[in-house]
């Protein structure tokens, strides 16, 4: 949970605003100032890191307040971003009087990182936002350009891609602030809609009649919990898409027990990475029956890793090592011979062939041979996945 200040400092709501639509997000924190009078905005620019530095300014709706400049740390511009902003939000807090500091983010920072960064700081998170212009979700979910191409790298490490880093940002935020595009139509609103069903979206909008606060506004101080929003991005326990067809947009969810051949699916793998704008999810593999795996797809390019064991393959003893998240969703879902072991795969994106995916994610099962020779000889298999685990 987050945690409050110090006694002896005043109160500070913190909110974070992100995302790499620009004009979506400044927009998004120009309303905030507009409507919480008193209101100051943190913005580190990353853009200056090759010159050595990071590019600090502070201001509010009368214009600048101050600037600043944070050395790299190690050569990453985001670690300077992390040292630097905790001191002046405690700076912000002792001078008093601030009733919301708005954390505007740099295109390519993930609000994951900086909620945690705030919390771990002593400070209240009031709220995370993503701010997206609808007509720009599949452009940017298929653009599978490195970060650095395009000069958005926050350190020379950087490997990132346009595709995974927007939608981790978007699938982060609880709250999606969303601009009046003209551009956008009901394919672009409902690809959306499916990516994040569960986010609250708010309109940037111009504000509400009679001086009120808008949607938005309210949105900054809703409250957010920075290890509640952990728990649920982990590939164990999150809260995958339902299945959804509306406007020309499908999500597909596929989910099975047996366990994958683990070379029919290293085959299939370009087809089933190409065939939506979004893939996610949790699988297994023949060959690995103690690993669970994780499946993270966008522009075109995949992501598999181990994230730990099945719960199944742990004593008993362990179990308490484990969150209670964790061990709530696995009991919710339990087989009697796999335990939480399970293939839940959830693809999102328009024109999907929906029935074409369902028989080639079929064909990647072991057969009902295969399956009946055991667990011993599914060891035996061939160990496609080496090489893209990094064993």
């Amino acid at each position: 949970m987050s945690r409050q200040g110090p006694p002896d400092r005043p109160a500070l709501p913190v909110v974070i605003v992100g995302g790499l639509h620009t004009d979506a997000r400044r927009a998004a924190v120009e309303r905030l100032l507009a409507e919480v009078p008193g209101s100051v905005v943190l913005h580190h620019d990353l853009a200056t890191a090759a010159a050595g530095t990071v590019v600090r300014t502070v201001r509010d709706a009368t214009g600048l307040l101050s600037t600043g400049e944070a050395p790299l740390v190690n050569d990453c511009a985001c670690c300077a971003l992390r040292e630097d902003l905790v001191p002046e939000l405690r700076r912000l807090a002792d001078t008093g009087g601030t009733p919301l500091a708005v954390v505007e983010l740099w295109d390519s920072v993930e609000p994951r990182a900086m909620a945690e960064v705030v919390t771990a700081g002593g400070f209240t998170v009031t709220g995370v936002i993503t701010a997206v212009d609808p007509a720009l979700v599949l452009p940017y979910l298929g653009n599978g350009d490195d970060l650095a191409e395009g000069g958005l790298a926050a350190a020379a490490t950087d490997r990132r891609t346009v595709a995974d880093t927007f939608a981790r940002q978007l699938e982060y935020a609880p709250v999606l602030a969303v601009a009046d595009s003209p551009e956008a139509d009901d394919e672009d609103h409902e690809l959306l809609t499916q990516l994040h069903p569960t986010a609250r979206r708010v309109p940037i909008g111009h504000g509400d009649p009679a001086g009120t606060r808008s949607a938005l506004a309210h949105a900054a101080f809703a409250g957010f919990d920075a290890e509640a929003a952990a728990a649920a991005q982990h590939p164990a326990c999150a809260l995958l898409p339902a299945e959804a067809d509306a406007h020309g947009v499908a999500t597909f969810v596929w989910r099975r027990r047996r366990p994958f051949h683990p070379e029919r699916l290293y085959r299939a793998l370009e087809d089933l990475t190409c065939a939506a704008a979004r893939s996610r999810g949790r699988f297994w593999l023949a060959d690995r029956t103690d690993s669970l795996l994780h499946w993270d797809a966008a522009g075109g390019a995949l992501c598999v890793e181990g994230v730990g064991p099945w719960l199944a393959s742990l004593p008993d003893a362990a179990w308490e090592l484990v969150p209670p998240v964790r061990r709530a969703a696995a009991a919710l879902d339990w087989h009697p011979e796999h335990g939480d072991r399970c293939q839940h795969l959830v693809f999102t994106s328009p024109g999907l062939d929906c029935d074409g995916l369902e028989r080639l994610l079929d064909s990647c099962l072991l057969t009902d041979a295969e399956y009946a020779a055991g667990q011993d000889a599914w060891r035996r298999l061939p160990p496609a996945f080496d090489a893209l685990l990094e064993v």
